[in-house]
């Protein structure tokens, strides 16, 4: 079963706004990442400048950690808090085989929302 918290989406404002895209592949076992990956989260939330996360895990250890910022600004602020800066270093080290992050501007978003879905079974 999907946790329903990876299947919510940001509630992101009109563009233009920002996008830090993190993808990363896990090594084994939890060693303390789902604690660290709730505290990050409370703590990105708290930012000046964030808009929102969104995050999704396949069984294998690939994930996708999309946060959502006002400007480049505050991206650059989450980048130097010291907390999170400590959690970079302790990733590197224990949590990631390999990681990328990509930053760029959005200027464009649109999406769909499907309202005859149905949730009950025929």
């Amino acid at each position: 079963m999907i946790d329903e918290q990876q299947t919510r989406f940001a509630s992101t404002p009109e563009p233009p706004y920002y996008i830090v895209a993190f993808s990363s592949v896990r090594t084994e076992g939890d060693n303390g990442y789902g604690a660290m990956a709730d505290r990050m989260e409370e703590l990105a939330l708290q930012q000046p400048g964030c808009l929102g996360l969104e995050y999704a895990r396949d069984a294998e250890g690939f994930g996708i950690t999309n946060s959502f910022w006002r400007d480049e600004e505050s991206i650059r602020a989450w980048k130097a808090v010291v907390a999170h800066m400590a959690t970079q270093k302790i990733g590197r080290e224990r949590w990631y085989e390999r990681y990328q992050l990509r930053i760029a501007k959005v200027e464009r978003a649109y999406g769909f929302t499907n309202t005859k879905a149905s949730t009950s079974e025929t």
